[in-house]
């Protein structure tokens, strides 16, 4: 049996094991409406099973993300929960239209405060890690001495050309830096799926991007022969300070986060915090992120709501 099938069974007898200890009335109980969620394809973290979006909880894949939307849509039983398939760019004018809808794939930025809640989900994991991606064979030019590549340096070499996605955010850091960068930033371009960037990288159409590495190994599984890409780590690299939650801003879109944010709660409170944890993450989890996610949940069970 392989170690994703193994991390399968185990979440779905830990959902089995939920069900059981439902009482009777909140089974019978009729959903108040629907919450709506983005989905888009983002191996590894976000995954789309055959290539096709989900329609229902039981299509979603067991990544970092999925994994944690199939745990908040079991502790979320009073609602329907649908999916929409959008990008980024689709995703801010339906909300900006007035539509409600959430997402896990969002990170928390002061601009899109004007248009979204937020609610903190886990902590980062290794996984989330940035690195520079680049051609091996163009590898040289970034020759830092065995050292991690330190963004703002690598911004002022104006020979080197990056590309990243349009409408991405990196996290605080690297948005801070990037923003700074003004006219020494690497230009973007509208990518519906992140491979077309390390595809694009692979053509020799620029000099590097930024990305997870584990979403480069997806990339490289499928992808067809080519020239080597390399990751090298970035110091600023673990710029998400905690992974989150967004939802349309308006009053419907609060009762979703309101909801999203008790579900984790319910999540950091469970006495099978560990059965979770692993049905999640799998039994290989890093160590650190192991502590790391349980001194987040011991603190998200003491407190309160968390909305921004």
């Amino acid at each position: 049996m392989t170690a994703e099938r193994r991390r399968g069974g185990l979440f779905f007898c830990w959902l089995l094991a939920l069900g059981l200890g439902l009482s009777a009335p909140a089974r019978a109980q009729e959903p108040v409406g629907a919450v709506r969620w983005m989905t888009q394809d983002l191996p590894p973290h976000f995954s789309y099973v055959n290539g096709r979006p989900p329609q229902r909880v039981a299509d979603l894949a067991n990544g970092e993300l999925d994994g944690f939307l199939r745990l908040l849509i079991a502790n979320m039983p009073q609602f329907r929960h649908e999916f929409v398939d959008a990008g980024f760019p689709r995703f801010e004018a339906l909300a900006r239209q007035g539509q409600t809808l959430c997402s896990v794939l969002h990170l928390r930025t002061p601009e899109r405060m004007n248009w979204l809640y937020f609610t903190q989900l886990h902590p980062p994991l290794l996984s989330r890690q940035l690195h520079v991606i680049v051609r091996r064979d163009k590898a040289a030019q970034f020759e830092s001495g065995g050292q991690p590549l330190q963004l703002g340096e690598l911004l002022q070499r104006t020979e080197l050309m990056g590309l990243l996605p349009r409408d991405r955010s990196f996290g605080p850091k690297i948005d801070a830096l990037l923003k700074t960068a003004a006219f020494n930033a690497p230009q973007t371009v509208v990518a519906t799926r992140r491979q077309q960037l390390l595809a694009m990288l692979r053509a020799g159409r620029m000099d590097y991007t930024l990305e997870y590495p584990s979403a480069v190994d997806e990339y490289l599984r499928t992808a067809e022969p080519g020239p080597e890409l390399i990751k090298l780590p970035l110091a600023e690299g673990r710029s998400t300070l905690v992974a989150t939650a967004a939802c349309t801003r308006n009053a419907e879109g609060r009762r979703h986060i309101e909801a999203i944010d008790l579900a984790v709660r319910k999540l950091a409170q469970d006495p099978q915090r560990e059965a979770w944890i692993r049905a999640w993450r799998g039994e290989s989890l890093d160590e650190q992120d192991r502590l790391r996610i349980n001194r987040y949940m011991d603190e998200r069970a003491k407190g309160g709501a968390l909305i921004e």
